[in-house]
């Protein structure tokens, strides 16, 4: 396996990962933004409130997502074990 070819390996885990992360991460973000919004103006402080509104938002992006995670997920894996050939020489 050659440098270059690591690299490139490495670079396509990140990006798959990064891919399949992002979604719940904004979703949770804008959730939070949301909320903190509310919170300055009804100036209620509590710090548990923006717990479940985001435990809400980020299972149901779950719930939708699941299926093209998995096949992302299973299209990242299958091929890396596809090249395993090609990494060894």
């Amino acid at each position: 396996m050659t440098t270059e070819y690591a690299i490139e390996v490495i670079q396509k885990m990140m990006t798959t990962a990064t891919m399949v992360v992002a979604p719940i991460l904004i979703v949770a973000t804008i959730v939070g933004l949301i909320i903190s919004v509310l919170q300055t103006v009804t100036s209620i402080q509590e710090q548990t409130l923006t717990f479940f509104p985001k435990v809400l938002a980020v299972a149901g992006v779950l719930v939708a997502i699941l299926p093209w995670i998995l096949r992302t997920i299973m299209d990242f894996t299958y091929g890396m074990i596809t090249q395993m050939p090609q990494m060894i020489n």
